[in-house]
């Protein structure tokens, strides 16, 4: 670019004294032209060739506000306890049901299969680092110690069974077991902490006493409240044998209406539910002496305490 800038002086230069010469211009005159010409063109050759170095003028930046690091965040305190914390928080349970009745009746040496359903009733996750131990009675031929079968939440029911074995000799058997925290700490079952367990009877013989072993009645009203023109009072009985067995029972009222024999067969140690119900109409007596009662007629005659309940319509 300079050499095109030197090119173009001195063109002009050039021109001018050719126009000069041309018009018949003194020689003073044209000498005094020519070196004006030839120092405007030293003068512009040293401006051209000379670049200029300076930098640039930096673009103006709009001022702003100076950046700044956000607040450290505060933080939060784990909920979960350290590994070394103990669980006794996590330690409470509840039994929902179970099989193999109390009292039922096994041949020596027999193989059985007892099962509870609890219920994680703490705020914890239960998992496969809990166990389960024994903790009193006869072992029954299972372990010492079991690992919980799997992982249980809070308010989840688990099924836990054991594979026990009778013992030899004739007689009455309770084993009894509890769970345990990955920490050692041990807990059952209820407010108390109770442990769970089996009760069994072993007999050698070869016909064995299979009976009626418990009877339990309970009453519930419909409405619970209030007084309508007919309330509904439902006897509730459950019966529970230790082995097969057929048997006759009769519902009693304190009426004197009362049923007909009625009879129910268990293929195996169980439970049995039966119901009856009485109505009374507003119009009825009002009073607290009420009741209903069971008798057993068959195979052994056996009378269970009357359960009396109120009937009040004010």
């Amino acid at each position: 670019m300079f050499k095109i800038i030197k090119y173009t002086l001195f063109s002009s230069i050039i021109l001018s004294l050719l126009l000069i010469t041309a018009c018949g211009a003194e020689p003073s005159t044209q000498e005094a032209t020519i070196q004006t010409a030839v120092a405007q063109t030293v003068a512009a050759q040293n401006t051209v060739e000379v670049p200029n170095t300076a930098s640039p003028s930096a673009p103006v930046i709009p001022t702003q506000t100076p950046f700044q690091l956000p607040t450290p965040l505060t933080l939060l305190t784990s909920t979960v306890p350290p590994p070394n914390t103990s669980k006794a928080e996590c330690a409470k349970a509840s039994l929902v049901s179970e099989t193999i009745v109390d009292g039922t009746i096994f041949k020596p040496g027999e193989q059985f299969t007892k099962t509870w359903e609890i219920t994680n009733t703490s705020n914890c996750v239960w998992d496969t680092s809990y166990k389960i131990v024994y903790w009193s009675g006869d072992i029954m031929g299972g372990g010492y110690v079991y690992n919980l079968p799997q992982v249980t939440g809070p308010g989840q029911t688990i099924p836990i069974s054991l594979v026990l074995i009778a013992p030899t000799a004739d007689g009455t058997y309770r084993s009894e077991w509890k769970l345990q925290t990955p920490d050692k700490i041990n807990y059952g079952v209820g407010a108390y902490n109770a442990a769970f367990y089996t009760e069994i009877v072993v007999s050698s013989s070869l016909k064995p006493k299979y009976a009626v072993t418990k009877m339990e009645l309970s009453i519930t009203r419909e409405p619970k409240t209030g007084c309508p023109a007919n309330t509904t009072y439902t006897a509730y009985a459950t019966f529970t044998t230790n082995g097969p067995l057929e048997f006759t029972y009769r519902w009693l009222q304190q009426d004197g209406n009362n049923s007909n024999p009625q009879t129910i067969e268990l293929k195996a140690a169980g439970t049995k539910t039966v119901s009856r119900v009485w109505k009374l109409g507003r119009a009825a007596s009002q009073n607290d002496n009420r009741w209903f009662a069971l008798v057993l007629t068959e195979p052994v005659y056996q009378e269970y305490p009357s359960v009396g309940f109120s009937f009040h319509c004010p």
